[in-house]
């Protein structure tokens, strides 16, 4: 009998191998290729940013650029690293120009998405960005939800601003920062260690 790590591990891989063939979208076009997520199969954090950026799309993992840097030091920051944690996007493939997703899109992921998190089972899912964050709470304002822990069915949705967001404006960083010192008690919380 195969072990659930092997099990989560080839269900991821046989889910990423569906979406490096998808064209239900346009994006499939322009993008270089796709990012399916990547990191600890086995996780009970999960961090879902809203699309892959310039590098993501050159390098086909996600937050590997300047947000991808401050992501990291901010993991660092909390004794945690990627293999400890799973980071993927909303959306797998890059939008032309960086741009935001369209709803279109972001409902033609979604499958993708919903079965990446069934298979990994996550307590907590940290969303970056409204984008992520409107995916679990649909009605929430960042400005007002950020840094509060949310629960949504069988998850704890915790929303922080987007690093990019931290890198164009310093208050933004500032609060990033705080409300990502903060995960250790939610991760204490959720009973994870």
């Amino acid at each position: 009998m195969k072990s659930l790590k092997m099990n989560n591990e080839e269900n991821l891989e046989n889910i990423s191998n569906e979406i490096s063939l998808c064209t239900k979208c346009a994006l499939c076009k322009s993008a270089i290729q796709a990012v399916p997520g990547s990191g600890n199969p086995n996780t009970k954090i999960v961090f879902i940013g809203e699309a892959p950026g310039f590098y993501e799309d050159q390098l086909g993992l996600s937050f590997v650029g300047r947000s991808g840097k401050l992501l990291d030091f901010l993991l660092g920051q909390i004794k945690l690293n990627r293999n400890d944690v799973w980071i993927g996007n909303i959306i797998k493939h890059r939008p032309p120009e960086n741009r935001d997703p369209s709803p279109e899109e972001i409902k033609i992921c979604k499958s993708f998405l919903t079965r990446q998190l069934d298979v990994i089972n996550p307590k907590i899912i940290i969303t970056l960005g409204r984008f992520s964050m409107n995916y679990f709470l649909p009605d929430a304002v960042i400005s007002k939800a950020h840094g509060k822990t949310h629960q949504v069915g069988r998850f704890v949705i915790y929303p922080l601003y987007h690093p990019a967001a931290g890198l164009r404006n310093p208050n933004m960083k500032l609060q990033l920062i705080e409300d990502f010192l903060k995960i250790p008690d939610i991760i204490e919380m959720t009973n994870l260690i």
